[in-house]
């Protein structure tokens, strides 16, 4: 009895330390983070899987990018855009343990936000093409409740 109620709290807290972004989870985002998106042209194909799952789950939210191109990914202007975007991301998750530098970044995304009108499911919907995409470069590597929680971190602050 004792084995087994041991063991369910080390479960609990096993679960628990990985549902936070705390000090190590936000090093190891940072780390994924940095294999999975890479640099150059790597970084250019992250992008364009990444708004190809975001359409995928809302055709929708192409009305929200009229202005750069959002009917077509592969052009030029909407590739220069999502790459401003992960830019951002970029910065963000690079931040994750300076939190002064981390808040002021996340104040400045959330004015663009606020100003563009950008509605809160699709911060949702983001989160959940970064699900998609992330594992293909990471493989096991891939820690689905850490990339969560850090996550929510940068988007809660974002939309504010």
């Amino acid at each position: 009895m004792k084995t087994a109620v041991l063991l369910f709290l080390s479960a609990c807290v096993a679960v628990a330390c990985c549902t936070e972004c705390d000090s190590l989870t936000r090093l190891k985002i940072k780390s994924q983070w940095s294999r999975a998106y890479s640099s150059g042209e790597d970084r250019e194909h992250f992008a364009q899987a990444l708004w190809r799952a975001v359409f995928a789950q809302a055709p929708e939210a192409r009305t929200l990018f009229t202005r750069v191109g959002g009917d077509d990914t592969k052009s030029p202007k909407f590739i220069a855009h999502a790459e401003r975007v992960l830019a951002g991301l970029d910065i963000a998750i690079n931040m994750l343990d300076q939190p002064e530098a981390l808040k002021a970044e996340l104040d400045h995304l959330h004015k663009q936000h606020v100003e563009r009108h950008i509605p809160d499911k699709y911060y949702t919907v983001f989160r959940t093409a970064l699900g998609h995409v992330l594992p293909a470069q990471l493989g096991r590597c891939y820690d689905r409740e850490a990339w969560r929680a850090c996550f929510d971190v940068i988007a809660n602050a974002i939309r504010g």
